[in-house]
C-alpha cells in the first residue's frame, strides 16, 4: 500500500463508462400537508 494515491489512474478514468442511476429516497420525510391529512384521517 502506498501513502500517496496514483494520480495517473485518476486522470485516465473515463466517466462516460459509469451507469446513470436514479436517486430515490427510501425514507422520505413527511411534508406539513401530509401530516395534516394523516391527522384528519385518524379523527
Amino acid at each position: 500500500m502506498f501513502d500517496k494515491p496514483d494520480k495517473a489512474e485518476i486522470e485516465k478514468f473515463n466517466k462516460l463508462k459509469l451507469k446513470k442511476t436514479e436517486m430515490q429516497e427510501k425514507n422520505p420525510l413527511l411534508s406539513k400537508e401530509m401530516i395534516e391529512q394523516k391527522q384528519v384521517g385518524e379523527s
